[in-house]
C-alpha cells in the first residue's frame, strides 16, 4: 500500500486542478453569455445619453456596446482604423477601414464618431466624397465603444494615412491635433440609418459577434479528469491485486 501513496497524492492535486479549470471555463460561460444577452440587449434598447465627463471614472466593460446619444458638430479631420467586414449588415464587406471623426458636443466635450465602412480600394473622388462631414448641429445615435490600448502585438499606427489597428482615440486625437482635454474615453459607431445618400461610409457596422468556446474547454478538462481517474484506478488495481494473489497462496 505504500507505493500508493505519493501516486495517489500526486493524481489528486491533478484532479483538484483540472477540475478547478473546468469549473472556472463553465463560469466563463456564464459570463459570457450574459455578456451577449447584455449586449443584444442595449444594441436593441433605446439610445439614452453618451456619458459625460463627470461619469467617465467610472465606465467598466458593462457600458460597452451601450446605445447612446449625442447632439453636437462634427470637427475637422479623419481618422481610420483597418478592418474586415466578413458578414456585413450593409451591402459592402471585405477588407477596408472604418471612419473617426472627432464630434464636439453640445456640452463642450469631444467623442469620436465611428462613421462607418468604406472598402479598400475606393477610388479617389468617391473616398472624397465619403469622407465630408455632414454641417451644422445634428444628434447622433449609435453604440458606445470602449476606447482599446495597443499592446504589444498591435501593430504601429500608420501615421501617414492615419490608420489605426486598435480603436486608440487618444492616439487618434493627438496625430490630428484634436484638444485631449475633455476627450471621451470612448468612440461611438453610428447606427445604420446614418449612412449617407450615397451608400458610403457604411454605418450601423459594429461587430458584435463573441467567440464562445468555454463549453468545450469545460468538456475537455472534465475529460482529461476522467482519463486521469481511469489511469490511476487501472494503475492501483494493478498494484494490489497481484499482492492480494499473493498473500492467499
Amino acid at each position: 500500500m505504500r507505493k500508493l501513496i505519493f501516486p495517489t497524492l500526486a493524481t489528486l492535486i491533478a484532479l483538484a486542478i483540472l477540475l478547478n479549470l473546468g469549473f472556472w471555463q463553465l463560469n466563463r460561460l456564464a459570463w459570457k453569455e450574459a455578456l451577449i444577452d447584455r449586449v443584444k440587449a442595449g444594441v436593441a434598447s433605446s439610445p439614452i445619453s453618451a456619458p459625460g465627463p463627470a461619469a467617465w471614472d467610472a465606465l467598466t466593460e458593462d457600458d460597452d456596446y451601450r446605445h447612446v446619444e449625442v447632439r453636437g458638430v462634427f470637427q475637422e479631420g479623419s481618422a481610420f482604423y483597418y478592418t474586415a467586414l466578413t458578414d456585413p449588415v450593409g451591402t459592402i464587406g471585405g477588407p477596408g477601414l472604418m471612419v473617426y471623426a472627432p464630434f464636439k458636443s453640445d456640452e463642450g466635450w469631444t467623442v469620436f464618431i465611428n462613421r462607418g465602412f468604406l472598402p479598400q480600394g475606393l477610388d479617389g473622388d468617391r473616398r472624397a466624397e465619403a469622407l465630408d462631414l455632414p454641417e451644422g448641429e445634428i444628434t447622433l445615435t449609435g453604440l458606445l465603444r470602449l476606447s482599446e490600448e495597443p499592446n504589444w502585438t498591435t501593430p504601429e499606427p500608420d501615421k501617414n494615412d492615419l490608420i489605426w489597428f486598435a480603436r486608440d482615440t487618444a492616439s487618434m486625437a493627438e496625430l490630428l491635433e484634436v484638444e485631449t482635454t475633455g476627450l471621451a474615453p470612448y468612440s461611438v459607431d453610428l447606427d445604420a440609418a446614418f449612412t449617407p445618400v450615397a451608400g458610403l461610409p457604411q454605418a450601423g457596422e459594429t461587430i458584435v459577434r463573441f467567440k464562445n468556446d468555454h463549453l468545450g474547454y469545460a468538456l475537455t478538462w472534465f475529460g482529461l479528469a476522467a482519463t486521469l481517474v481511469g489511469v490511476y484506478l487501472t494503475w492501483a488495481a494493478g498494484v494490489i491485486w497481484p499482492r492480494r494473489r499473493t498473500d492467499s497462496t
